[in-house]
């Protein structure tokens, strides 16, 4: 565990061992080399929106660039647009769209690319079978939980979602009348609120460089 005090807030960013449910093993997680000689990764970061994915992600990005990584970030809005084009906000389609994100994260993963997924995946066992997928195949695999309570969210609102279902005219907006299942075991639990966004990144970087991941 790693804990970090600001001024005025506690903070805590968490490093745990997951274990599979009932079994007590601990989770192994190991790079996959692509075909440049680089170790290649998914690092999920899942969290109610306006939580600070995003933002986070691409903070991270721009260190794994500047160290000569190979980086993508499959952004949530431009998959929906294209790769889940269709798709609506069901349980049924939420896992089609997690699913069909983690298939890709895993193939770039698996060709030594380092991808950042910052993608609500609301469901624990949508985000159960991206993992076992990634395992299955031997690409590492990191789940990091960016857990902004919901009401410092909503005051952020960056995509007005907020208030859209404040006034009624949205419906299913996940942490509010939609649920989310917040991970209970992460690999990386950050509270963003309180903390700097640098400070957020360089915990995902120090968790992927210490995993051997980077």
């Amino acid at each position: 565990m790693r804990a970090a005090q600001e001024p005025g807030h506690g903070v805590v960013a968490d490093t745990q061992q997951d274990t599979d449910a009932g079994e007590g093993q601990e989770r192994h997680v190991s790079g996959a080399i692509g075909d440049t000689g680089a170790t290649g990764a998914t690092v999920w970061l899942t969290g109610l929106p306006s939580a600070g994915k995003t933002t986070i992600a691409t903070e991270v990005a721009g260190l794994l660039r500047g160290s000569g990584r190979r980086v993508e970030v499959l952004d949530g809005d431009e998959i929906r647009a294209f790769l889940s084009a269709g798709l609506g906000f069901s349980r049924a389609d939420r896992d089609t769209n997690v699913q069909r994100i983690g298939f890709v994260a895993e193939l770039l993963a698996s060709h030594g690319v380092t991808v950042l997924v910052p993608v609500i995946a609301p469901y624990a066992d949508s985000r159960e079978a991206v993992r076992k997928r990634h395992q299955a195949r031997g690409t590492g695999y990191l789940e990091v939980h960016i857990a902004t309570p919901v009401e410092v969210c909503s005051e952020r609102d960056v995509k007005g979602l907020y208030a859209r279902q404040a006034a009624g005219e949205l419906t299913g907006l996940t942490g509010v009348d939609d649920p989310y299942e917040a991970p209970e075991h992460p690999d990386l639990r950050i509270e963003t609120h309180g903390r700097s966004v640098a400070e957020s990144a360089r915990e995902v970087h120090e968790l992927l460089k210490e995993r051997g991941l980077i």
